[in-house]
């Protein structure tokens, strides 16, 4: 293993919880009468936080006062069901027991907001994991670096010999403004020719091959 700290993106990349996430935001629609939006679409929406997940699922002349209601009623929603369908992705959770073996120092920078990103990864990952972070109030939310400098504070470690690893665009540009090498998996929310264009170039289609690189 060539680095020392890796640091991980949460949906799409360690975990599954897409349908979760669309089945939350169409609660929230459907419960103001909005239309409901299909998996595929929510897939497409996803990567930027959950607050401009529901900005792009309610329709374009939604006004400030309704859009508040449903966001509100999605973040109720998701903190009461984001365990209904939501797991790690298969072979997750050995490369996870691999790095710690091995001494690595693991983290987790999210846009997901701060409760359900700890909840999670506390629930799903327990000590594999050290530091959990999602967007709060204090915290630039990627593609800003700071969710990742956050980490390696909280590591007490430098950014020597790290690694970023993630399934997006955001991502991409999360490693690229943390100045960090980037890892995209290919089992998560975008694909390859997807990457490709965003300036992708290291690819993995099963976790155990993180281990490798």
């Amino acid at each position: 293993m060539k680095y020392d700290t890796y640091i991980f993106d949460l949906d799409g990349t360690l975990l599954s919880t897409l349908e979760d996430l669309k089945n939350s935001c169409n609660f929230a629609l459907s419960s103001f009468g909005l239309p409901e939006r299909t998996l595929e679409e929510v897939r497409q929406f996803v990567g930027n936080g959950v607050e401009l997940l529901m900005k792009r699922a309610v329709p374009n002349d939604t006004d400030d006062e309704l859009f508040t209601k449903v966001f509100e009623t999605f973040k109720e929603h998701y903190l009461i069901h984001n365990l209904d369908t939501t797991k790690p992705y298969d072979g997750v959770l050995e490369m996870l027991d691999e790095l710690n073996r091995a001494g690595k120092n693991i983290a987790v920078v999210s846009n997901k907001f701060y409760e359900a990103t700890v909840e999670l990864c506390r629930h799903f990952f327990g000590d594999r994991v050290r530091v959990a972070i999602g967007e709060r109030a204090d915290i630039r939310k990627k593609p800003a670096p700071d969710t990742v400098d956050e980490a390696f504070k909280l590591l007490g470690v430098s950014r020597e010999n790290a690694v970023y690893i993630g399934d997006s665009d955001v991502d991409l540009a999360t490693a690229r403004n943390s100045n960090l090498p980037c890892i995209s998996v290919l089992w998560g929310f975008r694909d390859k020719d997807f990457l490709i264009e965003h300036g992708g170039n290291t690819f993995v289609t099963e976790p155990s091959q993180i281990l490798d690189i």
